[in-house]
């Protein structure tokens, strides 16, 4: 029998992601949603993850992955559902999808790609206040009995690699770091 060791999957360190490194530990600012306010925060992008910005949409890394280059795109301004959304939000919003699977294709090579939206808590959503849509890369030999068995995931990198992995493959003119 083997062993995989991932001993930071458990970690339960306040300002730590999934892979057990520090990121910027931010809480929601009155009247704005966990994801405005990491979207709208000092500091350089490389401390939240986040990949790209368009006028009404952007692209951060999940902190908390299903694999390694799961990324989530949302509109700046949150709301709980795509019915929600102005018509710039919305082509913005699919735009930058498009452009994430593309990314997520060219840095990580997957055989397969999940990309949906868990609307509303019922749906399945951890953040129903905030619509995203998740671009989540997939490989055959991902569907094993850790995530059900162990209540563990095995990330084969950490997610400051996934995050410089993916904006080196972006696309399209990356945000300035601030």
């Amino acid at each position: 029998m083997e062993y995989v060791e991932a001993g930071w999957r458990l970690a339960t360190e306040p300002d730590k992601a999934a892979d057990g490194l520090p990121f910027a530990v931010l809480r929601p600012e009155p009247g704005k949603s966990l994801f405005e306010t990491i979207e709208q925060a000092d500091g350089i992008d490389a401390d939240t993850y986040l990949l790209a910005r368009r006028q009404s949409a952007f692209a951060i890394l999940n902190v908390y992955p299903y694999t390694s280059g799961h990324v989530m795109v949302l509109p700046r301004r949150a709301v709980p559902s795509l019915l929600e959304l102005g018509q710039q939000e919305y082509r913005d919003l699919w735009d930058l999808v498009r452009v994430a699977v593309e990314a997520v294709g060219s840095a990580f090579n997957p055989q397969g790609m999940n990309v949906g939206i868990n609307e509303g808590r019922a749906g399945g959503g951890s953040m129903p206040e905030h619509l995203h849509v998740h671009v989540v890369p997939r490989w055959e030999a991902d569907t094993n009995f850790m995530t059900t068995v162990a209540d563990a995931r095995v990330l084969p990198m950490t997610l400051r690699d996934s995050w410089l992995r993916l904006r080196a493959a972006w696309p399209e003119p990356l945000p300035s770091e601030r």
